[in-house]
């Protein structure tokens, strides 16, 4: 018994001996491995970041910074027949912000290396769902926008184009209850739009 405790002792302590030989020691395969692995861990590196810049182009405006630095937004004011005065400040509110988030750009007074000019040319209520006793049950509130984008460092860029938009409400609701809502989810929407066909169109 004493025999087999000291064999086992002695493998133990050999087993030991070769783990701490192969740390101190690495083989020449090992070495290998790591010189080939380098140069495939800066290619997974550099790959990654060329993902990322595409995903950057894909969900913002690929803008040339380089070139394009400053923007003028004019104010867009109310040429529809019906008019509610605070959608004029709303929208313009949600469309410079929007720029303010996705770009890099910067807002100026006047001139700017693009521009964004235009005006609300529609503020319309229409019946939707109607029944066969001539009862309506929801209305809709539909905005139009239109828009002039100038792109003053290229040519052949300008935009004019008309936008639109809406919301249904139940008729039962008072417009006036829910207008300031529906303002907001509707400017949200035409900013989106405009932007896409302009900023982010590139």
């Amino acid at each position: 018994m004493t025999g087999a405790r000291k064999g086992g002792h002695h493998k133990s302590w050999r087993l030991e001996r070769f783990f701490v030989f192969l740390r101190e020691n690495p083989m020449p395969e090992m070495k290998t491995l790591r010189i080939l692995l380098r140069p495939l861990a800066m290619l997974v590196c550099l790959l990654a970041a060329a993902g990322c810049t595409i995903s950057y182009k894909l969900n913002g405006a690929a803008i040339d910074y380089n070139v394009y630095k400053t923007i003028y937004v004019s104010q867009f004011p109310i040429r529809a027949a019906l008019v509610y005065p605070p959608l004029q400040q709303t929208f313009e509110n949600e469309l410079l912000d929007y720029i303010s988030r996705n770009t890099r750009l910067r807002t100026v007074e006047s001139g700017g290396d693009l521009q964004l000019e235009g005006e609300i040319t529609g503020y319309s209520l229409s019946p939707q769902a109607v029944t066969e006793d001539a009862y309506a049950s929801k209305t809709r509130l539909t905005i139009q926008v239109r828009v002039k984008y100038i792109d003053n460092k290229q040519e052949g860029k300008d935009i004019d184009q008309t936008f639109s938009a809406y919301r249904d409400f139940d008729s039962s609701e008072m417009l006036t209850d829910v207008q300031d809502e529906l303002c907001s989810q509707i400017s949200k929407e035409l900013v989106d739009l405009i932007f896409n066909a302009t900023l982010g169109n590139w």
